[in-house]
């Protein structure tokens, strides 16, 4: 076994490397520069982080993230990596102790800000001492045409004259090949190889709707598929967001804003809420996600086109990262065409330079255009985009598993074309629909349309059908809007065949309702059967529990994947827990105990246990001698090095057999006592069985599931 598999093993907890993961590491170890394309939740970090703890010295990574980055080193010190930051936000002592390691050699990775690297003080720091790498994240905002572009990363090409011997690498999630050609010249790496890991996101299904009545379409997808789910709502403007998360909150969700506009700390605070807790789901603009490393994100939701497919991508890409069943859901219409097309404006009129800018933007609105007016396969048209290739149909997008229909619209996209052409091309959709339909409106009197030989000549379609033309008429590029003057309708030169009868053209049906898809199972609890379903929602109270503790969002501990694990395979002893994939032996170390009391413990409650239930497990028996000798629980935890919680767990099992006093170990007043055990009566949590998560919410979490645990056990004996 090499270096790398054992750390990966010993540190991660894998078995084995993904995909190209070995091949980058061995690259980068032996010292050569990386370009490394991964999709999200492909493993990038790992490409980094292992030669960064195999070469000798510290990795420093690059990373525009600052408000992401004290999770980011709090998550690698669970694995007993030697992590730390360097950004705007630290004290000056924090800054010190930090640059002080480094020097000494006591760090393994450091994250650091782009825009620190600008400033000659850092360089000089990184100068004196060893550093293994530079691993640049997030490398597309290097691209002066992308939607995330960042100035401080045009000037990371010095990295290469201030530190020629030590190994680049530049990693990201979303990068066409126009863009990786950018991110290797402006990085000077030039030497790089190049591993391209692909773009695909087979667990994610993609669905675009026609946009009616956004918001209640909204709340039936997020209450047929996600009610109990985290995920991410996009919207265009600052204002939207706040307007929606406090619609979605009005209908009983945990819905929290996010845009630039809103202060420092408000934004940091719904962050984190949003990394922390569950069943949240966070609107915002495209300020928000980048670098989110929340891995049970279950829905992400468009209720405006994004700009460019890479922006698509990288936005819907938050989902699903644990490789578990995801949603990517989008509603579209004329309006965001006109909208998005306003927003950039002109494509003439300023610089070559600028000029060039506006082109690209246009080219890339049309291509998510395109993703949207589509009729096959949406994962393939997206995967094309990136030069990727996959079969006809994914089996898993809205096309896939409900075709759209199409019909001949040549007929009716001349009548379209025609109406402008003869209107002077001086009016907007709505008019020309009025005009086509025959209306008897004042507009169309003050102009005398009704003499027009395009007036009344589209009564075979209603005012829907005709706006659906229209949009795909503009989406295609036959026609185009003139926001300077009223959003007036313009022929293109592309409509000239259509219009002469020198081509057809096929227009899809929109759907008015359209029908739901699949349910989908988009969520870790509903791939398990009931049988099982108790024992999930106790592990995650326990892994919430440890997180509290810890100060750390509930996926450090552990992923959803390793629960699940938990669940199906009933570890009973530390060896066993310990071949758990994802479950490094520092992680073992710290949380095995808590989470094998949780399953004996339940195993012991189940009638007809799918254990063999009987007397208490060697580790309950100690907590028990050290208990009975007047040792505290905090004691405990510190003498047999277990986390707190994990003590708390075998004190409840101790009180369900009449071993303990719940008095002797939990200090409540009487008044709380009462209180809690009302909530558990309102809730109906009358046996040993019963999932504290009701009580926990019900008592607004002013006590932790270690103590609701040690209550509840001492409440149902009593009954």
């Amino acid at each position: 076994m090499s270096v790398a598999q054992t750390v990966l093993k010993d540190t991660f907890g894998y078995d084995a490397f993904r995909g190209q993961q070995q091949a980058v590491i061995d690259s980068v170890i032996a010292g050569a520069d990386a370009l490394v394309i991964m999709p999200t939740g492909g493993g990038k970090s790992l490409c980094y982080q292992i030669p960064s703890l195999v070469r000798e010295g510290c990795g420093v990574v690059i990373s525009p993230l600052i408000a992401l980055m004290q999770d980011q080193v709090d998550a690698l010190k669970e694995l007993g990596i030697r992590a730390g930051f360097l950004n705007s936000t630290q004290a000056a002592a924090d800054s010190y102790a930090i640059e002080n390691a480094l020097v000494t050699g006591e760090l393994d990775l450091l994250y650091i800000a782009p825009e620190r690297l600008s400033q000659p003080r850092t360089v000089n720091l990184l100068q004196q001492a060893r550093i293994s790498l530079f691993a640049i994240d997030e490398a597309h905002c290097v691209s002066q045409w992308g939607h995330d572009f960042r100035a401080d990363y045009l000037r990371l090409h010095h990295l290469a004259e201030a530190f020629p011997s030590v190994p680049r690498m530049a990693l990201t999630a979303t990068a066409d090949a126009r863009t990786q050609q950018e991110i290797i010249e402006r990085l000077c790496i030039q030497q790089a190889k190049a591993f391209v890991a692909g773009f695909d996101r087979p667990n994610i299904c993609y669905q675009i709707e026609l946009k009616q009545q956004p918001k209640q379409q909204l709340l039936r997808f997020i209450k047929e598929r996600h009610s109990e789910d985290s995920g991410i709502v996009y919207c265009l403007s600052r204002k939207k967001t706040e307007d929606i998360a406090a619609w979605l909150t009005a209908q009983g969700f945990t819905a929290l804003p996010y845009h630039a506009g809103m202060p420092y700390e408000t934004r940091a605070l719904h962050q984190q809420r949003f990394l922390r807790e569950e069943k949240v789901i966070i609107v915002a603009t495209i300020a928000f996600g980048m670098g989110i490393d929340k891995p049970d994100v279950r829905f992400v939701a468009h209720l405006d086109l994004p700009k460019s497919i890479e922006a698509y991508y990288q936005e819907t890409g938050r989902a699903g990262r644990d490789a578990e069943p995801a949603n990517a859901w989008m509603v579209y219409g004329l309006e965001d065409v006109i909208k998005l097309r306003e927003m950039m404006g002109s494509a003439v009129g300023g610089t070559e330079e600028k000029n060039e800018f506006k082109r690209v933007e246009h080219q890339k609105l049309e291509s998510m255009l395109g993703l949207c007016e589509i009729t096959s396969c949406r994962r393939h048209a997206l995967l094309h985009y990136f030069g990727d290739e996959s079969p006809a149909q994914c089996g898993n997008c809205d096309m896939c598993k409900n075709p759209a229909e199409t019909w001949d619209g040549t007929e009716a996209s001349q009548k379209a074309i025609s109406c402008a052409y003869r209107t002077d091309q001086r009016f907007g959709v709505n008019h020309l629909i009025d005009v086509l339909s025959g209306a008897n409106t004042e507009k169309i009197k003050q102009f005398a349309h009704q003499k027009l030989s395009v007036y009344g000549i589209g009564k075979e379609l209603n005012k829907v059908q005709w706006r659906s033309v229209y949009r795909q008429l503009i989406a295609r590029n036959f026609l185009q809007v003139d926001f300077a003057n009223f959003n007036r309708i313009l022929l293109t030169e592309n409509c000239r065949p259509i219009l002469k009868g020198e081509a057809s053209i096929e227009l899809r049906k929109d759907v008015v309702q359209k029908t739901a898809l699949r349910k989908s199972s988009a969520n870790t609890k509903a791939i398990l059967d009931q049988h099982k379903t108790d024992l999930w929602e106790l592990l995650r109270e326990c892994r919430l529990d440890l997180a509290q503790a810890k100060g750390v969002p509930p996926y450090v501990v552990f992923h959803d994947s390793v629960l699940m694990q938990m669940v199906e395979e009933l570890p009973s002893s530390i060896a066993h827990f310990s071949r758990l994939s994802g479950v490094g032996q520092k992680k073992c170390d710290q949380y095995a105990s808590a989470f094998i009391a949780v399953i004996q413990e339940y195993a012991d409650k189940k009638k007809n246990s799918i254990m063999t239930s009987g007397e208490l497990s060697p580790t309950v028996d100690e907590t028990y001698r050290l208990i009975s000798s007047g040792e505290t629980p905090e004691a405990i935890a510190t003498q047999r090095q277990l986390a707190l919680s994990t003590i708390y767990t075998h004190i409840s099992q101790l009180i369900r057999f009449s071993k303990v006093e719940l008095s002797d170990v939990v200090k409540l007043t009487q008044s709380e006592l009462h209180q809690i055990e009302g909530v558990f009566v309102e809730c109906g949590l009358m046996d040993e069985m019963a999932k504290l998560k009701p009580a926990y919410d019900g008592l607004a979490e002013a006590y932790s599931y270690s103590v609701l645990r040690c209550v509840h056990a001492d409440f149902v004996r009593r009954l």
